[in-house]
């Protein structure tokens, strides 16, 4: 399930939603992503995300089908704000329900690796200097998508 929003989630309901009529979960991993405050005079005072409409959702969802298609998943959940948020804001949550905990855990960190790097939205801190930066994907976040890719590649030259 996907939903890109700009409303605020819960945590804890957004699990009991998504765990319901599953009698055969055995794992549940949950990642939760907030805005930091950043640190010493560039301290961050807000993050505007932005987003294409109807592109993105169709992104997500297409990583979604990759994550189901690889791991043996029952249930999964991506909600991505946008719009203008404030440090300890959520951003984004990602959950994932299999049998096994492995699947649970490998399919969130795939998930979350991707919309670090490659999912259609922009971010932009702005800081107490008045000042906006617009964040681009780390070096370890852009290495961990690559590995996936790399596994992906072994896996096909194994077939």
């Amino acid at each position: 399930m996907i939903k890109v929003q700009t409303a605020d989630f819960n945590i804890a309901n957004a699990i009991d939603e998504l765990k319901q009529n599953h009698q055969d979960l055995g794992a549940i991993v949950s990642f939760t992503g907030v805005v930091r405050g950043g640190s010493g005079d560039q301290k961050i005072t807000s993050m505007e995300l932005e987003h294409y409409p109807g592109m993105t959702e169709r992104e997500l969802a297409a990583i979604e089908t990759k994550a189901r298609a690889r791991w043996q998943l029952i249930d999964c959940l991506i909600i991505h704000r946008h719009g203008t948020l404030v440090p300890g804001d959520n951003i984004v949550l990602v959950v994932t329900i299999s049998k096994h905990r492995n699947d649970a855990f490998q399919a969130a960190s795939f998930l979350m690796d991707y919309l670090k790097t490659s999912a259609p939205f922009w971010k932009k801190e702005l800081n107490t200097q008045e000042q906006g930066n617009w964040v681009k994907a780390k070096q370890e976040d852009l290495e961990a998508t690559t590995s996936w890719q790399n596994t992906d590649e072994r896996e096909k030259d194994e077939d």
